[in-house]
């Protein structure tokens, strides 16, 4: 792991640079993924030292919205298509600002038709009665993406 001195960023540096990522791109997936080549998992072989030659895929970053600047530390919120890796992005963007960076936390807010607003905790599920529970359950026709057959 490389240590690399945080510049004097201002706020607006950090969103200039958030901002070149919008937008249709090609990133290439880590070595630390669960991306099968020739069968086995690529985290697998980056753990026996191996460094395989990997295809970079499309993927689309609607918008990356900078929540909080308190340098060397950022809050982000990003919205992108499946299969983005996020961390490959946040290391990205520390590259482009000239010091590296990595992700302290990641939660994912929504996925498809699902969004965390939609959640419920488990105290709330408790006080649940169970024709309310049902009311609330989602099918899984609309939980999960269509597959074309």
């Amino acid at each position: 792991m490389e240590t690399r001195p945080v510049p004097a960023l201002t706020e607006d540096e950090v969103r200039a640079a958030m901002q070149g990522f919008l937008g249709d791109q090609y990133q290439t997936p880590p070595m630390f993924s669960a991306i099968k080549i020739d069968g086995v998992p690529l985290y697998k072989r980056a753990r026996r030292g191996e460094d395989v030659e990997r295809e970079p895929w499309f993927i689309r970053v609607m918008s990356w919205d900078l929540l909080r600047f308190e340098s060397p530390r950022i809050d982000f919120r990003l919205r992108c298509t499946k299969g983005t890796y996020v961390r490959t992005l946040a290391n990205d963007l520390g590259n482009k600002l000239g010091c590296g960076a990595h992700l302290c936390a990641l939660r994912r807010t929504a996925t498809d038709k699902l969004n965390v607003s939609q959640a419920l905790t488990m105290e709330e599920i408790e006080r649940l009665s169970i024709p309310e529970i049902e009311k609330r359950l989602i099918p899984v026709s609309q939980a999960v993406p269509s597959v074309a057959l």
